[in-house]
């Protein structure tokens, strides 16, 4: 595998016994033309180069679509350039970036406007965003997907950000109709502040009691009679509560277009390993019990959640407070952008998962949801040539160093993964090559109704 780049738009292909096809992993050649997927097939290709990856598993890219950016030069968050470096790294070939980490934040056409202007030459990777609903603005919803936005996210409890307030049942049943009607899903961060007793702690117990599964159930039981009122796509982000699986299976069940998302950190930590003053673990929801997070796997094997994304939300204020230790004041974010693919695969092999269900819960689920489909998430002909090569056997130690994110304070540090991703290709093109970014900021804008304002 290092063998040079091919030019750019050349005829060239892949050879691999673990391709991970839509049809199922098999031996087969991945022939790739001007950027795009001309062809998988198990037939000869003479007088074709091609690059012989023996098994190493060479699978679609992975679409990350629950990312938080800021504009380059804010240092509180993380940037398009340092956030787009990290995802390449980790076989990350789009993602989507959340409305509430700039200012202004993306509620708004000429929001979002700036913001695409922002990131211009900065993005390793393709680049798609999501506009916010915010009360009063559901008069925006039409603009926002005029400049691209593929659906989006509202708060149904305090956002953390005063310029990004929650959103009310009334508020909702403004703005779904408006997404239905302009073939976008609503995306909701699924928590009822319903009131909660922390005894006055401030350790990691407190936080969880601060933010109990009662409070996601509520929620998402709100949001089904929204769905089912209104008919408007709503998407589950980041499910932590295993109690909700029941109602989200008899929504699905009962055809409601309803889809769910879950992360890593739900996946791979629990509540009882977590030590008080650790806050690079703080997140909301919260992670919770070790029995949740075998439920949550339940979930994701049967098929309840539909896909698994990181919700990368590192900042500045969670590390400051890391070194008092304070739950409570600390602002929640996990960074694991770049570290998805292993930390999935690292607990999902030892649970009867398949490399077909990677493919679908990291690749095809997630371009699927964000209206991707046709162009990302399947190593198919017609699509772009977005793969990641990688080894599902070979563990490595998550250091620092070796991370491309902008504050590399993460719950992985230290921690042994099994997956080392070898190469990231971007429409025919390898951007990270194990170790280094090649070909430069080529990523391109991800929008609803390509060719948007």
């Amino acid at each position: 595998m290092s063998a040079p780049e091919p030019e750019v738009g050349a005829r060239f292909g892949f050879r691999s016994t673990r391709v991970v096809t839509p049809a199922g992993v098999r031996a087969a050649t991945v022939l790739v033309s001007g950027g795009r997927i001309e062809a998988v097939t198990s037939d000869a290709t003479p007088g074709v180069p091609v690059r012989e990856l023996g098994d190493s598993v060479l699978m679609p890219g992975i679409v990350d679509c629950h990312v938080h950016v800021n504009e380059p030069g804010r240092t509180e968050w993380e940037g398009f350039a340092t956030a787009t470096r990290a995802a390449a790294a980790g076989g990350v070939t789009a993602l989507v970036d959340m409305p509430l980490n700039s200012e202004p934040v993306t509620t708004s056409a000429e929001a979002l406007a700036e913001k695409r202007a922002a990131c211009a030459g900065q993005c390793f990777v393709d680049v798609g965003f999501w506009g916010g609903v915010v009360p009063g603005n559901a008069g925006e919803l039409a603009g926002l997907a005029e400049r691209g936005a593929l659906g989006c996210k509202a708060f149904l409890v305090d956002s953390g950000i005063d310029s990004f307030p929650r959103a009310t049942a009334p508020d909702l049943r403004k703005a779904m109709p408006v997404l239905r009607d302009l073939g976008l899903p609503l995306l909701a961060h699924a928590e009822l502040d319903l009131g909660a007793d922390t005894h006055g702690r401030t350790g990691y117990g407190a936080y969880l009691a601060s933010r109990p599964p009662a409070w996601e159930e509520a929620a998402i039981k709100l949001l089904l009679g929204l769905c089912a009122e209104t008919g408007c796509h709503v998407h589950i982000v980041h499910l932590s509560s295993a109690g909700s699986l029941p109602m989200l299976r008899r929504a699905k069940e009962q055809g409601l277009p309803v889809t769910v998302e879950t992360c890593p950190h739900y996946l791979c930590f629990d509540a009882e390993s977590i030590p008080d003053g650790a806050t690079e673990y703080k997140c909301a929801p919260p992670i919770r019990e070790r029995d949740n997070r075998e439920q949550l796997w339940e979930g994701l094997l049967s098929g309840v959640i539909d896909f698994v994304i990181t919700d990368h939300s590192p900042c500045v204020p969670a590390l400051k407070l890391a070194e008092r230790g304070d739950f409570m004041a600390a602002w929640g974010g996990i960074a694991s952008l770049g570290l998805g693919l292993p930390a999935v695969w690292t607990e999902a092999k030892h649970r009867g998962a398949t490399l077909d269900d990677m493919a679908r819960w990291m690749s095809a689920g997630p371009a699927d949801f964000a209206g991707l489909g046709r162009q990302k998430g399947r190593l198919a002909p017609g699509r772009d040539a977005d793969l990641v090569v990688w080894d599902p056997d070979e563990p490595f130690c998550v250091d620092a160093d070796a991370l491309f994110m902008r504050h590399r304070l993460t719950p992985y540090l230290g921690r042994t993964l099994v997956g080392r991703v070898a190469e990231t290709w971007l429409r025919g093109r390898r951007v990270f090559d194990g170790a280094r970014h090649e070909a430069g900021a080529i990523g391109e804008l991800l929008l609803h109704r390509q060719g948007a304002l």
